[in-house]
């Protein structure tokens, strides 16, 4: 039997593929993409050099022509390739990319590569590796940067923008500009002294300082502070009567509340604490009850005064419950009496509650009898009259 001959291998079709995104082929050159071939490729790069001969993408364009004659000196025979540029669009972005998918998957229709050697003039590597990626494999990136790229133009051009902005902008010449020129300062001052041996501790001294400030955020707190007196505006007279009294009430509170705590007697052990705790709260009512019982009625009557103003429905209410406050004064007094000497009678304790409960119902019954008489005064509202029922 003759001899089988050995199955051939199966081809690679390689394009090398140069990429235009901003359009500068057609807008300079003149030349409609997508390019196909050495001869065309050439001519391409040349018309665009006469036109611009500065422009990176010629430079690109004559590279990936000399990729592909490299290639093909080669010669091997299991690989086909095969040269061609696409542009996108001068008005970038979207327009540019649709453009390049669409004249990519042009070629690819004609020639069904199996992996890509991507010629680029370095500018738009990020933009158009992904949508080359998408479609076909991608074997290798050569990048063409020459002197005076868009690159290092946009470098130099956003670098001047951020140092234009480091000077102009006081948010960020106070960091870059002002603390460094602190420092130096400080520096100058303390060589003119002979006193360079300080500056370490200055420097840290002003750099903590700044940080402090900065973290805690202690400038914005000042800067909102100053904003607020400027545009103070004192409120109404009866919110301003009713947050004094707040003011005042609490202070009585807190006063009356030392002054038990100095009427304790204070037992020398742990477990005189626990056998003498009524004696003690006794003693602490007895001490502090006039002022803690005057505060919470100046903060009623601060707010009665505010409700009042208003013609409110729970001025009242508020009335009813100061009378009440008022006499569990004496309420109080009975208490821290039974608490420090048990074995009195109960007789004022209990003639104080009876005398409280009769107060709160007489009251309750003198604010309804107001409120009928006095029904124009108050605001005619369902929600306010049901509030003041609930009440």
């Amino acid at each position: 039997m003759a001899k089988e001959e050995p199955a051939q291998k199966e081809q690679k079709r390689i394009f090398i593929l140069c990429v235009d995104r901003d359009g500068d082929l057609g807008a300079k050159g003149g030349v409609k993409t997508p390019v196909v071939g050495r001869e065309e490729n050439l001519n391409a790069a040349v018309a665009l050099a006469l036109r611009d001969p500065e422009e990176p993408d010629a430079n690109a364009i004559f590279e990936a022509v000399r990729i592909y004659d490299r290639l093909q000196g080669e010669g091997k025979s299991e690989e086909v390739f095969e040269i061609a540029t696409i542009s996108g669009s001068e008005l970038g972005w979207v327009e540019a990319d649709r453009k390049i998918v669409a004249e990519l998957n042009e070629l690819l229709g004609s020639f069904p590569a199996n992996e890509v050697i991507l010629v680029t003039d370095g500018y738009s590597d990020e933009a158009v590796l992904p949508l080359v990626e998408s479609r076909v494999p991608v074997s290798s990136v050569r990048r063409i940067v020459v002197k005076h790229s868009k690159s290092i133009e946009e470098t130099a051009a956003l670098f001047t923008r951020y140092l234009k902005m480091i000077m102009e902008n006081p948010r960020y010449s106070r960091i870059a500009l002002g603390l460094p020129g602190l420092l130096f300062l400080i520096l100058g001052i303390l060589s003119i002294f002979n006193l360079l041996y300080y500056y370490w501790i200055a420097f840290i001294f002003v750099l903590s300082v700044f940080m402090l400030v900065k973290g805690f955020g202690v400038d914005r707190t000042a800067k909102n502070f100053i904003q607020w007196i400027k545009e103070y505006s004192p409120p109404p007279l009866p919110v301003q009567i009713s947050n004094y009294s707040t003011v005042a009430g609490v202070l009585c509170i807190v006063v009356g509340t030392y002054l038990g705590s100095t009427k304790i007697p204070i037992p020398t052990e742990i477990t005189g604490w626990i056998s003498d705790f009524p004696r003690i709260a006794g003693f602490f009512i007895q001490g502090s009850m006039d002022l803690i019982v005057l505060g919470v009625c100046v903060v009623l009557l601060g707010r009665a005064i505010q409700w009042y103003f208003k013609h409110d429905i729970k001025l009242l209410r508020n009335a009813a419950l100061i009378v009440t406050v008022a006499w569990s004064r004496w309420i109080l007094e009975g208490t821290a009496d039974v608490l420090i000497t048990p074995g009195m009678t109960y007789e004022k304790l209990i003639f104080s509650v009876i005398v409280g409960i009769l107060i709160g119902i007489a009251s309750v019954l003198v604010v309804f009898v107001i409120h009928r008489s006095a029904r124009g005064f108050f605001k005619k509202t369902e929600e306010r009259v049901e509030e003041f029922g609930e009440g």
